[in-house]
């Protein structure tokens, strides 16, 4: 059976650190999920698997296509939707429709948001539909042509009081779960402390209550340069590679089949 916020919830209450990681197929889902606690179709997707610069072409129906693949590999882990940029942005009427469309078709359990001050009227009328909210804070990849790329947040403490308000007033407003990416780890433990719900961190420390990677980041599929915060567990980019030139080899070579 699959985690539900409130499981995650406990898991925070009980000091149980959350493993979390991100798919966009049913078989990197499958292969995943009995070692997750939460599993994210992020609108990442836009990077790592169509192979744009930023995540801003993704749409409703790329994540309802990913999601529907990866939900049938989830019996375990929580799963979580990206909503992408401008599917929730330009209403609430809007957020609500493309959020339950997400929700009915790939059968996840919350959808997450990017989100800002004006986005809490959203986190709580998604919540009232019955809809659980991961609400992300910190360096927001669909603000990527405000930041003039993707760089780190809260370096002032400005930046980090507006972040940390928004953090609260994110589980003031209905909120299951907090992503924090990108910020100072002292900024990142004090929304963690300050929370009742769970943090879930990512290039944010080690004081968040789960940590989140891109699975083939972790995996090195991704080509390098890496985010500084991403440990690579294996070399599958340079597995995949080697055994592709061994049956190339032996094809040119006709000792296959």
């Amino acid at each position: 059976m699959r985690k539900t916020v409130q499981d995650l919830q406990s898991m925070k209450a009980n000091k149980e650190p959350i493993v979390a990681l991100t798919a966009y197929d049913f078989q990197t889902a499958s292969i995943i999920d009995s070692s997750c606690d939460f599993i994210l179709v992020g609108d990442s997707l836009g990077n790592v698997f169509q192979g744009e610069e930023t995540t801003l072409g993704v749409t409703v129906e790329d994540m309802v296509y990913h999601g529907a693949s990866v939900s049938k590999g989830v019996s375990n882990a929580h799963l979580c939707i990206d909503m992408p940029f401008m599917s929730y942005q330009a209403s609430t009427e809007e957020a609500l429709k493309n959020a339950g469309h997400i929700i009915k078709a790939t059968k996840a359990q919350s959808v997450k948001m990017e989100i800002s001050f004006d986005s809490l009227i959203t986190i709580q009328k998604l919540a009232n539909a019955g809809i659980p909210v991961v609400a992300h804070v910190g360096l927001c990849p669909q603000s990527f042509n405000i930041y003039g790329g993707y760089k780190k947040q809260g370096k002032n403490k400005s930046d980090q009081d507006y972040i940390l308000s928004l953090s609260k007033e994110a589980e003031q407003h209905g909120a299951s779960l907090i992503v924090i990416e990108g910020v100072p780890e002292n900024l990142a433990s004090k929304i963690t402390k300050m929370l009742n719900i769970p943090t879930i961190g990512i290039g944010a420390g080690k004081k968040c209550d789960g940590q989140i990677l891109v699975t083939e980041d972790m995996l090195g599929i991704t080509p390098p340069p890496y985010p500084s915060f991403v440990k690579n567990y294996s070399n599958m980019r340079a597995l995949i590679k080697k055994s592709a030139n061994a049956y190339r080899n032996e094809v040119k070579k006709n000792k296959f089949p």
